[in-house]
């Protein structure tokens, strides 16, 4: 008889033998099924040493019950017992359950009689669990009598309603931007769950218990058997390196082991894309291939088992409406009329109630993309019915998805299937290019539909009266389909775009306008988001590259759907409000050919906000003759008569003075501060905000002519989960008592980087210019991570230079921010370089 140790080291050996042999001559079928072989093994031992009763029964279920343990899995197991135990039993039991877990199983396990697994079957879990149940040792009999009765009680059409109800409940739960770059090889959709959910519905109707024997019953063509063991195959490999490099059960593609398994499935870097980046692209290829296969399945099984429901409804001679799915009449038609392929996605944009294709129409659709080569591309036919696809009053977002999802787009466009499941590593696009691409798309039609205007106003207001809009969707098509190739991804669209639009007869000018609004996609961001927009000559020059005023609607129309395009947590009221002041600052200088005069406008629109509160001139003459030019130019008149109120009769007051208020774009807390100028104050205000996890989205900072810092800052929390009114208090005493310390304060400590960031390293970039006036503008690139600000703050401080401006652009993980910056040190070349290369050692 072995004692437990001799069994754990015999078992872990034999473990270790398994991976050495699966390193050596990869299958992953083999080693899944040899585990489970080598876990029954020990099972069996364990069992007969502990002196288990003849009645009952040791039975495998779940994916150990179905021959398929991955290397770290939990290893579910049910004792299965005639009757209910006594306490004697009992505690027999809860010794074998310890010793498997001594000899280094990890089992999932439960305990019942037959009775009991058919009371808790109405879970559906449990259900399937039972369903894959596997003998293993003991009682025969009673196992059968198990299956007998589950058998009985197992109805088909409510397995089959409750498994695909659990599907589409999973896909929900798991399309998130959390799971869209790290998804999950087993639960995301198009994972092997979707496969799994197949093979439990066909087992419990009798279809099949395979890919060949489902191919067999008709469900599927021998070809798409032999595709889904393809995809299945690679799906498990990958997983089952997936625990072998964690060491643990991990069925995500965490960024930590994304490289690490390109480079033991031998996917080499290209000049453009990381390996990891080339083994994301076969990843998502092979997700899109299981949720098309999934799709059929499903559809073919249903119609068997629910025969009853079929309803036809006529579209036209070539198509029907079976049971809400589109269905050729005739499975050859898109191989004899290849057109009829983009008119199908044509009439589901025109049939709205239509819930997809038919499984005979998916299969006609994934056989006959080939009929899209080049004579199908030039087709003038063809060319009219995938421009109508765009100028269709709705389901274009939908109609793109489907054509992206069965392959037909990138046939279609062959530069958009070279970004289909391409990964963008930039640190804050959480989409592939591809999806990315098609959410541009649908922002821009959501800015269209009325029940959305709430969410962007002046967007809705700009497209009801912007004509042919299908330039900006073909432009927001190709706006990053260049991506990946090497070079400038915006030039090199162009030529894509530019090409697209003559051959599917769009006019010059519309042409152009694409062109053109691909090539200059990323302009409007960049003027606003590091560019001074109180500055007239910014506003000069970015009215200078837009050449009218539907040019600069489209543009800015394009750029707010492309930044909400990147994710969710990128685009915040504030990249509203600055891309909203370009545009109307533009629109203005192009109507009136100048900039009026803009501190006389502001003066005058800041004193009748003062004459509201019944506050006269000579209350505030004070404040303001120390106030120059350039802070009216950088505050709005309502900024400036908030200051006003709260400084007038403060304006040579000792202790600092911190007031915050909501922020009028209705995100964030402005905070102004108000205290003798001195060094290090700018640093101070950082690491104070980076303390309580806010981020400084803008910083306009001003030195009065007496020597005063009158700064202001619009901050966000950083989690999004404060309310701002409940912290303004505590931001206005805190801050002060802050601001009282004098003397130079510790060096800021930078915290650590974020996983993407640690795997995806930044190399700073720091580059000091001049702006349009000749004032020195300091730009950086870095990775972002707690006080990082707080670092550069300080660094200024400590290099004597003065700031008077700060943007922060914070892009996911990514920081772009830029500094109007002022020092005796700036007066060389070789001095500038020095700064630059000290601040890149701090960011590093």
């Amino acid at each position: 008889m072995q004692t437990t140790a001799q069994i754990r080291d015999a078992l872990r050996a034999a473990r270790d033998a398994l991976q050495h042999a699966y390193e050596a001559r990869p299958h992953p079928q083999r080693l899944l099924r040899n585990h489970a072989k080598l876990i029954d093994q020990y099972l069996r031992l364990v069992w007969r040493q502990s002196g288990m009763p003849d009645d009952a029964a040791f039975v495998a279920v779940g994916g150990y019950g179905r021959m398929e343990l991955f290397p770290k899995s939990d290893i579910d197991l049910l004792i299965l017992l005639p009757q209910q135990p006594d306490a004697g039993q009992e505690q027999h039991l809860q010794t074998l359950v310890g010793v498997l877990w001594d000899i280094g199983l990890e089992i999932g396990h439960s305990i019942r009689t037959v009775g009991d697994c058919m009371a808790e079957s109405s879970d559906i879990t449990v259900q399937t669990n039972l369903l894959e149940a596997r003998h293993i040792a003991g009682n025969r009999a009673l196992f059968a009598e198990m299956r007998e009765a589950l058998a009985e009680h197992l109805g088909r059409r409510a397995f089959f309603l409750a498994k695909t109800q659990e599907q589409q409940q999973r896909h929900t739960r798991y399309v998130d931007t959390d799971f869209n770059l790290e998804p999950n090889l087993k639960e995301s959709p198009g994972g092997l769950r979707d496969l799994q959910t197949v093979l439990w519905i066909s087992r419990a109707c009798g279809f099949g218990t395979s890919w060949r024997e489902l191919a067999q019953a008709g469900l599927i063509t021998d070809a798409e058997a032999r595709a889904i063991a393809r995809h299945e195959a690679l799906l498990q490999t990958l997983r089952i390196r997936l625990h072998y490099l964690a060491k643990r059960r991990e069925d995500r593609l965490l960024f930590d082991y994304q490289t690490a398994l390109a480079g033991q499935m031998h996917i080499q870097a290209s000049a453009a894309r990381r390996a990891s980046e080339h083994l994301m692209q076969h990843y998502y290829r092979t997700k899109q291939a299981v949720l098309q296969l999934n799709s059929v399945l499903l559809q073919n099984m249903r119609a068997k088992i629910f025969p009853e429901t079929d309803t036809v409804v006529p579209i036209n001679e070539r198509f029907v409406a079976r049971d809400h799915f589109l269905e050729a009449r005739d499975e050859e038609l898109f191989d004899r009329q290849p057109a009829t392929i983009l008119e199908s996605f044509l009439l589901m944009e025109r049939h709205p109630d239509l819930a997809g294709f038919s499984a005979s129409t998916l299969r006609a659709l994934w056989r006959s993309k080939k009929n899209i080569d080049t004579a199908f591309r030039k087709d003038p036919r063809n060319r009219a019915l995938f421009m109508q696809i765009f100028r269709e009053p709705q389901g274009l977002t939908h109609a793109l998805r489907r054509m992206n999802q069965h392959g037909v787009l990138e046939r279609y466009l062959p530069a958009f299937g070279k970004v289909a499941g391409q990964m963008q590593h930039d640190l804050f696009h959480v989409y592939t290019v591809d999806e990315h691409i098609l959410m541009v798309v649908r922002n821009l039609r959501r800015f269209t539909l009325e029940q959305h205007a709430h969410e962007n106003p002046l967007c809705s207001r700009l497209i009801k009266d912007f004509a042919r809009p299908e330039v900006l969707y073909i432009a927001g098509l190709f706006h990053d389909i260049a991506k990946g190739r090497g070079g400038d991804h915006s030039k090199l669209g162009r030529s894509d775009a530019a090409r697209f639009c003559k051959q599917h007869g769009l006019t010059r000018e519309d042409t152009r306008l694409v062109a053109w609004l691909v090539e200059h996609h990323l302009t409007m961001s960049a003027t606003a988001q590091k560019q001074d927009l109180s500055d007239q000559d910014v506003i000069a020059a970015f009215a200078a590259q837009v050449k009218n005023e539907r040019y600069l609607t489209a543009l800015y129309l394009l750029t707010v759907a492309d930044i909400r395009g990147t994710s969710a947590k990128v685009w915040n009221a504030w990249k509203g409000k600055l891309l909203e002041d370009l545009f109307n600052a533009t629109r203005r200088y192009m109507m009136d050919g100048k900039i009026t005069d803009q501190i006389g406008e502001i003066r005058q629109r800041a004193r009748e906000t003062l004459n509201l509160y019944a506050i006269a001139p000579e209350r505030y003459e004070l404040l303001w003759a120390q106030l120059d030019a350039e802070y009216f130019l950088r505050h709005d008149p309502h900024e400036i008569a908030w200051h006003t109120r709260q400084l007038a009769h403060r304006v040579n007051v000792e202790t600092p003075v911190v007031k915050a208020r909501l922020s009028r774009i209705g995100e964030g807390a402005q905070v102004m501060v108000y205290c003798p100028d001195r060094p290090y104050l700018f640093a101070r205000i950082c690491s104070f905000f980076e303390r309580m996890n806010y981020n400084i989205m803008e910083a306009k900072i001003h030195t009065t002519q007496h020597g005063y810092a009158l700064d202001s800052f619009l901050v966000m929390d950083a989690s999004n989960k404060t309310e701002y009114r409940d912290v303004m208090s505590y931001i206005e005493y805190e801050l002060a008592l802050v601001l009282i310390q004098t003397g130079t304060p510790p060096a800021p400590q930078i915290g650590r980087i974020g996983r993407q960031l640690k795997h995806f390293p930044i190399v700073p970039e720091v580059v000091i210019g001049k702006d349009e006036k000749g004032n020195h503008v300091l730009s950086l690139i870095a990775g972002d991570r707690p006080g990082l600000l707080a670092r550069i703050a300080y660094f200024l401080a400590q290099q004597h230079i003065e700031l008077h401006r700060a943007k922060i652009n914070t892009l996911g993980a990514r920081a772009e921010d830029t500094f109007w910056i002022s020092s005796e040190k700036l007066a060389s070349p070789h001095s500038i370089e020095m700064l630059c290369e000290e601040l890149k050692a701090q960011l590093n």
